[in-house]
């Protein structure tokens, strides 16, 4: 049976302005359960919980995006059907694992997460604004890397969508922007996957999920339509400021 809590007014409106900026932060630089996660986890909710509402109100946000990148042409589904397959798989995979451990190492990985993901982005700019020779065939990149970073998010999550960007990058010859609109269809696959798992097994806290779908809907729309009119040197920024704040209200916490 899914969870009900009795929360207040004022946290659901917090929760609700979270879910919007992190719906516009995931489509802009791919780390919005950067902010979401760690938010649930400081309200109170418990991991398995926070991780199963955090894949609720994140596949709301992630289809959105999905959608948008699809309608205007800047993913094409031929491209994407089965990179998005691979990704369900892993994130499917790990998502029933995580039923199964102590999720209490999250408490104790996430900053190390967060600290990682803005070191990278802060210091490799010239990496980033580059494109690269392909390093992997569409193969091996589909049944190797996909899975293995959709794994990660059926498991823990935050910077899932950076990840994929940064694989694409790196491993593809993608520039920043064509492996950011990929990486939106790639986290929805491996949000819808893991919301699937977490709702058989009982973990989401409803009420709170569902008032935030409507933030990363609004979120992800407003994201969708700044992603290619910004400089690539913003999205490093976003990400970098938005991982450094979650960061220190940890250290704070």
């Amino acid at each position: 049976m899914n969870t009900v809590l009795e929360l207040g007014p004022q946290l659901l409106l917090f929760l609700l302005l979270v879910a919007v900026l992190a719906g516009c932060l995931d489509t802009l630089a791919g780390g919005g359960g950067l902010l979401v996660l760690p938010a649930l986890l400081l309200a109170g909710i418990p991991p398995l919980e926070a991780l199963g509402t955090n894949k609720m109100q994140g596949t709301m946000g992630t289809l959105t995006a999905t959608l948008m990148m699809l309608r205007h042409k800047r993913v094409k589904w031929q491209d994407a059907k089965l990179l998005m397959l691979s990704a369900f798989v892993g994130s499917g995979f790990a998502s029933i694992v995580v039923q199964f451990v102590d999720t209490g190492f999250l408490q104790v990985l996430i900053p190390f997460v967060l600290l990682g993901i803005a070191v990278y982005f802060l210091f490799s700019g010239k990496i980033l604004d580059k494109v690269h020779p392909v390093k992997l065939d569409t193969s091996r990149f589909r049944n190797l890397v996909v899975p293995a970073i959709g794994a990660y998010d059926g498991m823990i999550g935050p910077g899932t969508g950076s990840f994929f960007a940064m694989a694409g990058m790196a491993l593809q010859g993608k520039t920043l922007l064509q492996a950011t609109a990929m990486a939106k269809c790639l986290n929805f696959s491996t949000n819808i996957a893991s919301l699937l798992v977490f709702a058989f097994a009982g973990k989401l806290v409803w009420q709170i999920g569902l008032v935030m779908m409507f933030g990363q809907a609004a979120g992800a729309w407003l994201g969708s339509h700044i992603l290619f009119r910004i400089n690539p040197f913003w999205l490093r920024m976003l990400v970098v400021v938005m991982c450094m704040a979650m960061l220190g209200r940890y250290i704070h916490g």
